[in-house]
């Protein structure tokens, strides 16, 4: 285990990027504030399992008792899921929880930052935070941080609970490239169409690598996002989706749901809506961005070490 200040990078993690194994990145608010118990373990033993099976190393980053950690054990993991009072930390948290050894689950702003100072080059989650509906001041972190942070981000488009366009406009103005995976089309989280389009398509992970190298050798430290459709078997129309968002947001209205506590509000109540079919939407999308997260870091790792000269 290497440790820095508030900072320790698994000896696993280390030692693939000494060889050259591919790494992916895993946030863990999904985890901590996304999913109810045991749900949000499995789903985070299953994420590590789906991006080893793709020859690519796991680094589930997070927050235990005030370190950022590069890599958690599942013990660590576990005591996440089952915790009651783990922090949602996105990049205003850092300090605080350093400061009070707390533990908690890292928003994608978070985590790409910590991904950065770490080394690792993309980074897999399901939705990216956004511009929020009738709130055009409500920005989420995420959209600034992807702006000047240079990672491939593989999601499935914003949460779809958000304002998308309003979105896809920030995004632009972060000079953040939207590739779509093997799709001209912009998802919509839940649904495989936004009615959106992205700036480009790319059809295998070698062209998304190239479009992100290329991105940066140019001088941008922006972030690349890879936008991937859930698979068909789960998408659910988008009118659907719709209708139920409305009812969540005007239940959220209702009960004075404000802050960082809108969005778990609304998957929430999206999920009771629905009987449970996003909740299975989100965790089958989930999965299948991890396995293309870690094709596309095997185009983006740098040559292996030479171990012999050692």
């Amino acid at each position: 285990m290497n440790t820095q200040k508030n900072f320790q990078t698994s000896s696993e993690i280390l030692q693939a990027q000494l060889l050259g194994v591919p790494v992916v990145a895993l946030e863990s608010t999904v985890i901590t504030h996304g999913l109810p118990f045991p749900t949000n373990l499995s789903l985070a033993e299953d994420m590590e399992r789906v991006v080893r099976e793709e020859g690519a190393v796991p680094a589930t980053i997070a927050l235990v008792d005030g370190q950022v950690h590069i890599g958690i054990s599942s013990d660590e993991l576990r005591l996440l899921a089952e915790s009651t009072d783990a922090r949602k930390i996105s990049l205003r948290d850092f300090g605080i929880a350093a400061a009070r050894k707390l533990s908690g689950g890292t928003t994608v702003a978070a985590t790409l930052h910590a991904a950065k100072m770490a080394g690792i080059k993309v980074f897999a989650t399901g939705g990216i935070g956004g511009v929020h509906r009738n709130a055009p001041f409500d920005i989420s972190a995420d959209l600034p941080q992807l702006g000047k942070t240079p990672l491939v981000v593989v999601c499935a488009g914003a949460k779809s609970i958000l304002d998308l366009p309003a979105t896809l406009e920030y995004l632009e103005t972060q000079g953040v490239p939207v590739i779509g995976y093997q799709t001209d089309n912009f998802p919509a989280f839940y649904s495989v169409e936004s009615g959106l389009k992205v700036d480009i398509r790319a059809d295998s992970p070698e062209e998304v690598a190239a479009i992100a190298l290329n991105h940066w050798k140019l001088g941008l430290n922006s972030a690349v996002l890879l936008v991937v459709p859930p698979p068909a078997e789960v998408s659910m129309p988008a009118e659907k989706m719709e209708e139920v968002i409305e009812k969540a947001l005007s239940a959220a209205e209702t009960e004075g749901i404000t802050g960082n506590k809108v969005t778990p509000f609304l998957l929430a109540r999206v999920a009771a809506l629905t009987d449970g079919e996003s909740m299975q939407a989100n965790l089958a999308l989930l999965l299948n961005n991890g396995r293309i997260a870690a094709r596309v870091a095997k185009y983006l790792t740098e040559r292996p070490l030479d171990i012999s000269s050692i």
